[in-house]
């Protein structure tokens, strides 16, 4: 398989190794204004570009018919107009706020522990917390959002909010540390006990594999997807 990486740092690179590892070829690279090989040579794309560029790199390579895997996150106000433009390309289009296996299983346990607290949402309230390492641009992380559907879709809360403690928002607390790769919990408190889930990546390794195995399976194919198709856990 023929792979474009639009984006070419940590994330980039990390996944040119598990791409080549698995006996792909990376035919084209783009970096800011660095720019090598030929995107119209690729099967597929992987976007991890920061966000002001992922809409454009992202139809750059719908406009050639080429399947977008992204992973970008922070740009998601233009998701619908991406995914129209897919659309209209006859393309294909997945993103996912995270491609770790483990974390896509963590974001179903975590839409199960909200289905089972909520019955006892009078009790319990939730919130989240995400560490990430100090040069991650969004806050809070595309993750955390991620888990934030998840417990919106079971619990009558107005929304989320950042750093705040309001009684009828989902708090998200976001931490910037170090080179800490992403750590999110997700707590159910009450004036008895606490109940938490948690999810800590050790590196980078888990997010470029997922990205290169979503490529593998979205290569050739047509239309919108999530990683919850790719691992059949919809």
């Amino acid at each position: 398989m023929k792979i474009a990486l639009l984006g070419y740092g940590r994330m980039g690179k990390a996944i040119e190794k598990f791409a080549l590892d698995r006996g792909h070829e990376v035919v084209y690279t783009l970096d800011k204004d660095e720019v090598q090989g030929e995107l119209s040579l690729a099967d597929v794309a992987i976007n991890f570009s920061i966000p002001q560029a992922a809409v454009d790199n992202i139809k750059s390579a719908l406009a050639q018919s080429i399947p977008v895997v992204c992973g970008t996150t922070g740009w998601l106000d233009h998701y619908q107009e991406v995914v129209d433009y897919c659309k209209a390309q006859q393309s294909g289009f997945l993103y996912a706020s995270n491609f770790s296996i483990g974390v896509n299983l963590f974001f179903k346990i975590n839409a199960i522990a909200a289905k089972l607290m909520k019955p006892h949402q009078e009790n319990y309230h939730p919130s989240l917390e995400e560490i990430h390492h100090v040069h991650k641009l969004d806050a809070p992380s595309g993750t955390a959002l991620t888990l934030a559907e998840g417990v919106l879709s079971e619990y009558n809360l107005n929304g989320w909010e950042l750093e705040n403690n309001t009684k009828d928002k989902l708090n998200i607390k976001s931490i910037r540390e170090g080179e800490v790769p992403g750590t999110h919990t997700v707590k159910y408190t009450s004036s008895i006990d606490e109940i938490s889930i948690k999810h800590q990546a050790f590196g980078r390794e888990g997010f470029a594999l997922g990205a290169v195995v979503a490529a593998e399976w979205l290569a050739g194919k047509q239309g919108v997807y999530k990683m919850d198709d790719v691992l059949n856990i919809s």
